[in-house]
């Protein structure tokens, strides 16, 4: 099966998703830092519609200014183009398969979707 870790090495939550990711013998395992590549608006949107979540639920609130930028408000359209600019802005990690996309927060969500 071939997945898809949207990373941030620097997030404890995401280094645990990737050693589960790792450690599965069945993944065939594409990791994208995404503070380095991050995703366009039309792919962060698809993620979001993939994993059944609007992209203010998916909005990292914690260590960001989304919320004194307004964003947990925002239309869908102004959350997407504020991740696009600015990734960090994105809660993580965002794992994708054939089966679908999960928010792991907890990492052990990842498991859902295997």
């Amino acid at each position: 099966m071939k997945a898809t870790l949207w990373h941030n090495p620097k997030c404890g939550t995401s280094r645990k998703t990737l050693a589960i990711l790792e450690n599965l013998s069945k993944v065939d395992l594409t990791v994208v830092e995404y503070l380095k590549e991050p995703p366009s608006k039309e792919k962060l949107a698809q993620l979001y519609k993939d994993a059944g979540v609007s992209p203010a639920k998916a909005l990292r609130l914690r260590g960001t200014d989304a919320e004194q930028r307004g964003l947990p408000d925002a239309d869908d359209a102004t959350v997407l183009a504020a991740m696009a600019a600015d990734p960090i802005l994105m809660e993580r990690p965002v794992v994708e398969t054939e089966k679908g996309v999960r928010i792991c927060r907890p990492q052990d969500t990842v498991l859902e979707i295997l």
